[in-house]
């Protein structure tokens, strides 16, 4: 008979919490899961451990309320109290959790990590992309992200870390120049990590180009400590 799992499951949605949960059949339940348009990401599986019962996943719940009953995720809505399966630490100590346990019995066999596919590496890549985006975007709403801003003068060549042999010119405080187009730094942002949805050129260009060899988010941090 087949064996069901207590399971860690990721989603880039959400990137502090994880889902800890049991599944008779866990592809079948990320599949459900992720069948719905609540969540921006995929879930995928970080790691199941084979077990002979059912409710083995409260047990684990109740030892990281034991841990530390505020990683747990509880709420009320409509005045009833909710216990979730999210947790609030890295997959890496959920992990470790599980670990412990399979060696306590003796049974690290039944314990896998599962690997990451290619799509969900994308994904959380995409997802982190987008967080940096939004803290960028918000820092912009009390800094004028200009050339000036990084005491960057007009004719200074940036290179791009990813790949040096991309240099731009600096054309004045918002615009540069790129294989002889004059362009702002979004649309170059754009073009150069071939992102579309990239709204703030300017924070995509100070965490990705360096000028003299120094990062201009690092030339930002130094300018907001003077």
């Amino acid at each position: 008979m087949k064996q069901g799992v207590i399971y860690i499951l990721t989603n880039p949605s959400f990137k502090d919490w994880v889902k800890i949960g049991y599944a008779d059949d866990v592809e079948e339940r990320v599949r459900k899961l992720n069948g719905s348009e609540c969540t921006p990401f995929a879930f995928r599986i970080y790691a199941t451990y084979e077990v002979s019962s059912r409710l083995v996943d409260k047990k684990m719940h109740l030892i990281i309320d034991k841990l530390n009953r505020n990683l747990r995720s509880i709420d009320e809505y409509n005045g009833h109290r909710r216990e979730r399966e999210f947790f609030a630490i890295t997959p890496e100590d959920a992990y470790a959790i599980f670990e412990a346990m399979a060696d306590i019995h003796d049974c690290r066999h039944k314990l896998k990590k599962w690997a990451i596919t290619p799509e969900s590496q994308r994904e959380e890549e995409l997802a982190e992309d987008i967080s940096d985006e939004s803290t960028y975007r918000k820092k912009e709403r009390c800094a004028n992200y200009t050339f000036d801003y990084w005491k960057i003068p007009v004719g200074a060549e940036l290179v791009y870390c990813e790949n040096e042999s991309i240099r731009c010119k600096v054309v004045d405080s918002r615009k540069l120049e790129y294989n002889g187009e004059i362009m702002y730094m979004t649309p170059f942002a754009q073009l150069i990590s071939g992102k579309k949805w990239l709204m703030n050129g300017p924070g995509w260009v100070a965490r990705h180009f360096k000028y003299n060899g120094e990062l201009l988010a690092i030339r930002e941090d130094q300018t907001e400590e003077q």
